[in-house]
């Protein structure tokens, strides 16, 4: 098929992902910004719904949008980058790079074990058990909390779950030890560092770790839903009051569609990393839990890589999700494709993303 056929297929394809995107909106299900590539060239690139209910602002591609637990790959692409410089090693010892004396956090957990969900510390709120995260800011005011070492009482002085390096679990708070670890050898706060090290290396003009209580342009706010009896939807609230105001190393870097292509593109490039490392950083760890209908997802270095039948790496990406919040970001290497949906509103953008990925012609999806 030569290149002009391509083109045509191409742009009859943005039609069917737009309605796709259309038929989400209608429903009521999805408010927010998506992005699809293939083989290198945006196929689309959409925004949809409000970014302030109350004024009737439309999102744009532009919106800055919160990311959740997305935000756990800033703080890994950070570490990887005071790794080859020399400034971390991802087997240190946490405690010999962080003061934890007098809390429950174990002397061998490393930085490597924290990256991969293999710490074995106790979260915050262990979601993997059914505790909601929502329920910590009804006895501590969640404004209270904007730096690392601010999360520490909510943690720290839990006991373990299991020994580390032993499992796995999907752990939040582990991500903070690392923030505090990146802070202690940098000598700068944990956000001017991913600022320095992370969104400008990778040319994320929009992004940053926007305050919701600041006065800052283009900042979608987030809407979560409210049900009534029987789990029936009634409306939506704003969730300034679900978490942190300013995003922490476990979740809530605000971006845009395009600036999160940025990073992906910069991760897999020759200039953000070295050759060797970058290795390190792209690879599957652990085994996490197997997928629905086969295969297998691994964790890496927050990185999450799903892997079919035949041990085939199918896609590899992060997601995240909070009140109001849900973000996604997944490449498939096969087809040097990329799926990234950002929205305000609670928002099944896992389903969103297999769709889009299929309409697209994404292998593997």
């Amino acid at each position: 098929m030569d290149r002009g056929t391509d083109e045509q297929a191409e742009e009859r394809l943005i039609p069917e992902l737009a309605a796709i995107i259309d038929r989400y909106e209608a429903e009521g299900l999805f408010s927010g910004a998506v992005l699809v590539s293939r083989g290198g060239m945006e196929l689309m690139a959409i925004a949809r719904g409000l970014a302030h209910r109350g004024f009737g602002v439309p999102n744009t591609v532009d919106t800055r949008f919160d990311t959740a637990s997305l935000g756990k790959l800033f703080t890994a692409a950070a570490a990887f980058r005071l790794v080859d410089a020399g400034l971390l090693g991802l087997d240190e010892l946490v405690t010999d790079v962080v003061p934890l004396d007098g809390t429950s956090i174990p002397p061998e957990v490393t930085v490597r074990h924290c990256l991969t969900h293999t710490s074995g510390i106790a979260d915050d709120a262990d979601e993997e058990a059914g505790e909601d995260y929502e329920e910590i800011w009804r006895t501590r005011p969640c404004y209270m909390v904007r730096s690392c070492i601010d999360f520490l009482p909510q943690f720290a002085f839990k006991p373990p779950l299991f020994p580390a390096g032993t499992s796995s679990r999907y752990n939040n708070c582990a991500l903070v030890l690392v923030g505090l670890a990146l802070e202690a050898r940098s000598g700068l706060s944990f956000h001017e560092l991913v600022r320095r090290e992370v969104i400008e290396p990778a040319g994320m003009e929009r992004s940053g770790y926007f305050a919701k209580d600041g006065i800052v342009p283009d900042v979608a706010e987030g809407y979560a839903t409210v049900e009534g009896l029987e789990g029936k939807f009634i409306g939506f609230r704003k969730n300034i009051y679900a978490f942190p105001p300013v995003g922490s190393p476990d979740a809530g870097v605000m971006t845009t569609v395009r600036d999160l292509a940025r990073l992906f593109a910069a991760i897999e490039g020759d200039s953000f990393l070295s050759a060797a490392v970058r290795r390190e950083f792209l690879s599957a760890r652990v085994d996490a839990f197997p997928l629905e209908g086969g295969g297998l997802r691994r964790y890496g270095y927050c990185l999450e890589h799903d892997f079919g039948h035949a041990g085939e790496l199918i896609r590899f990406g992060k997601d995240g999700v909070n009140p109001g919040v849900a973000a996604i970001a997944m490449r498939y290497p096969a087809s040097d494709g990329l799926v990234v949906i950002l929205a305000n509103q609670d928002a099944n953008v896992w389903a969103m993303c297999r769709e889009l990925a299929l309409a697209a012609g994404l292998r593997g999806s």
